[in-house]
């Protein structure tokens, strides 16, 4: 069976690390698919993903998600991202990386249920990385790398602004 990454935490670079791992299965010539999930506002690591010929889907809307009231678009576009991801399992690429699925879980968008049932019916030649804050104890136990990014200091305490080109 493909092996389950989790970056998870409160500290930057869940993304980032996820990224750098399409970046090298890519220079392998290895097959890449980036589903992102909650993220519809320009980024900039899209374009740069799709250079290098990764496939990346996009389920999110421009605005954050309301953790106390999710709206029903959000919970659409989730459920949208999941079967986009059974979807493209089903084609045994080697590396499918599902950023923010854990944040997605954590504000009730998707069940851990269905997660946990899309992991167990991975290919044995796909990988499966899921990013993002909160990761639930289950996907903890059930993945087979776990890091979790802890923020020791950050300028957004200090009132800097997020920069264009290193947060999004």
């Amino acid at each position: 069976m493909g092996l389950v990454y989790v970056f998870t935490g409160g500290g930057k670079g869940k993304t980032s690390t996820a990224i750098g791992l399409a970046v090298r299965a890519r220079g392998h010539g290895k097959k890449v698919v980036f589903i992102q999930l909650m993220k519809g506002m320009p980024t900039g690591e899209i374009k740069p993903l799709e250079s290098l010929g990764v496939e990346v889907y996009r389920f999110g809307t421009e605005k954050f998600v309301d953790f106390n009231n999710p709206s029903e678009e959000d919970r659409k576009l989730a459920r949208q991202a999941l079967e986009k991801a059974r979807e493209k399992i089903l084609e045994k690429p080697f590396l499918v990386i599902l950023d923010e699925i854990n944040v997605a879980i954590a504000a009730g968008l998707i069940p851990l249920e269905d997660v946990m049932a899309l992991i167990e019916s991975l290919p044995e030649e796909t990988n499966l990385v899921l990013t993002g804050r909160y990761a639930k104890e289950e996907l903890i136990r059930r993945a087979d790398l776990v890091t979790e990014m802890r923020e020791i200091k950050h300028y957004f305490k200090k009132g800097v602004s997020a920069k264009e080109g290193i947060d999004y």
